[in-house]
């Protein structure tokens, strides 16, 4: 039998502390969000639909950003026991440098209107956090304001090559000059991806209003007012700022660019040279036979061609290939730091999140991205020490085995000539 008795009142209020209210609403709402998700549910809801579907969206069906997701879901670790991980080192060399996390910030066009804060929170954040940080051809904060926000740390620029050429000799001058250690060459984007979502919210540059987009915009005034009384917002690196995400791209890029193009950009640049968009194992083979610094793994987030290969499927079959011989690096689909540690445990030397920084980014602008790098850190702690693993160099294919959803069927083995056009 229970012995009871008649509640005490001091016992029942030792029972019941009440958590003390913040009145920040920001910190309120920002220490609620435990993961990238999260950040992502707080982010749509302050964000009119356009911009935050620009950053949420992809190309077509958006099969390939779904799949990209999807893989990471897929894996199963392995962990070992009885291994001392009371100090995990989280600390990575890459590129020449150290960054004091396995992850840094990818180059996001068009950041100041998901949140006018943009590229100044993103580089402020890493710099804060040691890690690097990715400017854009498409960025909206000069080469020269990212450098003097992030002074002392590690500054990557992300190189479209344009019609105009001179354009982009010009950048890569400018962020040689202000001390960027990296520049990523992208090679994915001879034309701009159907991107839906875009096509049917109006989104350009500047906004383009409409019945929907203001009835959208009304619940979220201090967007607008973020939006009205800051500088205006244009690209920093580009003149010419009118018109939808897909006419700019198209009449910006060159669709002709090839590996004389890399060849004079690399001789321009002198710091470590890195190409962006890499998804077959023989470009990567000719890329590491032609020297280069590093590669990226990436499908553009999905952005560009829909169905593209999983840049987390073809990891593996392109570590093994060059993996001596290239630096790797990953992104596209990475929405925890599980994902992080999966990648690196199959082959990856170092991985970038852009989703992931815009969600924080709209969520809670400088400290939302805070917020982020803290709940992808406080991921890969974790993880690695569920696996028992204390330091990033330890990880190894041992840890992890990617689950199989999709299966691929042997190619088909035919030639076929079609007639040539008149």
């Amino acid at each position: 039998m229970v012995k009871r008795q008649v509640p005490n009142p001091t016992e029942i209020l030792e029972l019941m502390k009440f958590k003390k209210f913040d009145p920040n609403g920001k910190r309120r709402r920002l220490s609620g969000a435990l993961t990238v998700d999260d950040l992502r549910r707080i982010a749509k809801r302050r964000t009119p639909a356009a911009a935050f579907d620009y950053t949420d969206g992809a190309a077509e069906g958006e099969f390939s950003m779904t799949r990209s997701v999807q893989a990471f879901e897929d894996v199963e670790f392995h962990p070992a026991i009885l291994n001392d991980v009371s100090h995990v080192d989280m600390t990575t060399q890459i590129l020449g440098g150290s960054s004091a996390l396995p992850f840094g910030i990818a180059p996001t066009g068009f950041t100041r209107l998901m949140q006018t804060e943009g590229e100044i929170a993103g580089a402020g954040a890493a710099g804060a956090a040691g890690i690097p940080f990715s400017l854009s051809t498409l960025g909206t904060t000069s080469i020269e304001d990212v450098k003097a926000t992030n002074p002392h740390g590690r500054n990557w620029f992300q190189l479209y090559v344009m019609r105009q050429k001179e354009i982009s000799y010009g950048l890569v001058e400018r962020a040689a000059a202000s001390g960027f250690d990296t520049l990523m060459f992208t090679v994915d984007t001879p034309v701009a991806g159907a991107r839906l979502r875009d096509a049917r919210n109006g989104f350009s540059i500047p906004p383009q209003l409409s019945p929907s987009t203001i009835l959208n915009a009304i619940p979220r005034p201090w967007w607008w007012w973020d939006f009205l009384t800051t500088p205006k917002l244009e690209f920093a690196s580009l003149s010419e700022t009118g018109g939808t995400v897909g006419e700019l791209l198209n009449a910006a890029m060159d669709p002709s660019i090839d590996y004389d193009d890399l060849a004079e950009i690399r001789a321009l640049w002198p710091g470590k040279f890195v190409v962006k968009g890499v998804q077959t194992v023989e470009d990567a083979k000719k890329l590491a036979d032609l020297g280069v610094d590093g590669i990226i793994l990436s499908n553009h987030g999905g952005r560009q061609l829909d169905r593209a290969p999983v840049p987390f499927h073809l990891l593996p079959h392109v570590a093994r290939e060059v993996g001596n011989d290239v630096e790797i690096i990953l992104d596209t689909g990475i929405r925890n730091g599980a994902d992080i540690v999966a990648a690196l445990a199959l082959g990856a030397d170092f991985t970038l999140v852009g989703r992931a920084y815009l969600y924080g980014l709209m969520a809670g602008g400088r400290e939302g991205v805070d917020r982020m790098i803290e709940i992808l850190s406080d991921q890969i702690e974790r993880t690695m020490k569920l696996i028992q693993v204390s330091s990033v160099a330890e990880l190894n294919p041992s840890h992890v085995t990617q689950l199989s959803r999709l299966e691929r069927l042997p190619a088909p083995e035919f030639t076929r000539s079609r007639p040539a056009q008149a």
